[in-house]
């Protein structure tokens, strides 16, 4: 429901109507004051006093008119009702509702064209001058006050209607900022996922080619089995940046396309068991283990989890000399913990080349470290006092 109306408060059809509601009601709203705002209304509208009841409403309608254009013509009506007022004032009438009108157009006016309503300010002030002179015949001083204030008054409302327009400008600016950062995020979000993703196949893709060559004269059917699964990681990889350019050039999605596909890759907990096969290939196998009861948890968790498990077992590969990974995953009332422990020898262990324990600079290590830190989660890594390397990580959810 709250969705709802916050779609509807920011429809453009339902902020039209909404206007044209207002327009309609100000016509009106002038039309009916005309009358009880005339300062001798024994007189009658512009001194007609032969004019029937009919006749004298037909007037107030046709005088009111000219507000139902002001969303399109705003210049052109205040020119009509500033038109009216000075008609009315050779008339002798002077209907105060006249007076409000114009001012409040003044400040319409400022919005959508403020040097229209500076210029209209000047030709009302003068009008008023120069009836004020001629047709009521007051003395120049008189004329001068009188003008003068109604000239504060134009003056408030051409203020109050460029503030609002600033503030309208500023507005839709932070508005254009805040889409540029989104858009930002979401491209370095597509950029960390893509590195997680392509970093582990092309992991694999170097460790299989690497000792397919060493056993290619020797040992033909190790050979066969690391060109195979060189084969079947390079697709699987092609068809994943496939699937990502092909959400990068399709239209953003809006209310008019619901269904349009994620911007970024596919990835979750369930994917693990197929991480771990394709790992075995190049070498290292990677021993899964579940603990808890395992359940669904929010989409932003399963992908965060899985790079994660992802990364460090393409660490292990790349850059450990281990055979084996253990990757641990717990399912906790309020979270879920991951694991990935390893017990080689060498320099590297998950992350070790790019980031060690002490230093904490780096992009393996720091790209997961992010993850858990944008979920409120907890991070460790470091190496093992009895050998080897450990990230863990648990996420709430």
């Amino acid at each position: 429901m709250e969705q709802l109306l916050q779609r509807l408060s920011t429809s453009k059809r339902v902020i039209g109507l909404t206007s044209q509601a207002v327009v309609l009601a100000t016509a009106c709203l002038y039309a009916l004051m005309l009358p009880l705002t005339m300062p001798t209304p024994e007189y009658g509208l512009f001194r007609f006093p032969d004019l029937e009841p009919a006749q004298m409403i037909g007037l107030y309608i046709v005088l009111a008119l000219p507000v139902l254009l002001v969303r399109r013509l705003p210049a052109a009506v205040f020119a009509a009702v500033l038109g009216e007022a000075v008609l009315g004032e050779a008339f002798g009438a002077r209907p105060s509702i006249v007076f409000v009108l114009l001012v409040g157009l003044v400040g319409y006016l400022a919005v959508r064209r403020p040097k229209a309503a500076a210029v209209g300010s000047v030709a009302g002030v003068a009008a008023a001058l120069v009836n004020d002179i001629h047709t009521r015949e007051q003395s120049v001083s008189d004329a001068v006050q009188w003008a003068g204030g109604f000239a504060l008054w134009f003056a408030v409302a051409w203020v109050f209607g460029r503030v609002y327009r600033k503030r309208r400008e500023y507005l839709e600016a932070l508005q254009e900022q805040t889409a540029a950062r989104v858009v930002m995020a979401e491209r370095l979000r597509i950029a960390r996922e893509l590195h997680d993703s392509v970093a582990h196949s092309i992991g694999i893709i170097t460790v299989l080619s690497g000792a397919a060559a060493r056993v290619v004269e020797t040992k033909p059917e190790q050979t066969r089995q690391a060109l195979t699964g060189i084969e079947t990681t390079s697709r699987e990889t092609l068809l994943e940046l496939q699937r990502m350019l092909g959400a990068l050039r399709r239209a953003e999605p809006d209310d008019a396309m619901p269904q349009a596909a994620p911007l970024a890759p596919s990835g979750s907990l369930a994917d693990v068991p197929q991480l771990a096969e394709r790992t075995a290939g190049a070498g290292v196998r990677v021993h899964v283990t579940w603990r808890g009861e395992r359940r669904p948890l929010p989409p932003e968790i399963e992908l965060s989890a899985f790079r994660i498990i992802q990364e460090s077992v393409t660490n292990v590969v790349r850059h450990s000399r281990a055979r084996t990974c253990r990757v641990a995953v717990g399912y906790e009332p309020e979270g879920v913990t991951i694991e990935v422990v390893d017990d080689g020898d060498g320099l590297g262990g998950p992350g070790r080349p790019r980031l060690s324990a002490a230093s904490g600079s780096g992009f393996g290590l720091l790209g997961m470290r992010e993850r858990v830190t944008l979920l409120s989660g907890q991070f460790s890594a470091g190496r093992r006092p009895e050998g080897g390397f450990r990230v863990a990580a648990r996420l709430p959810a």
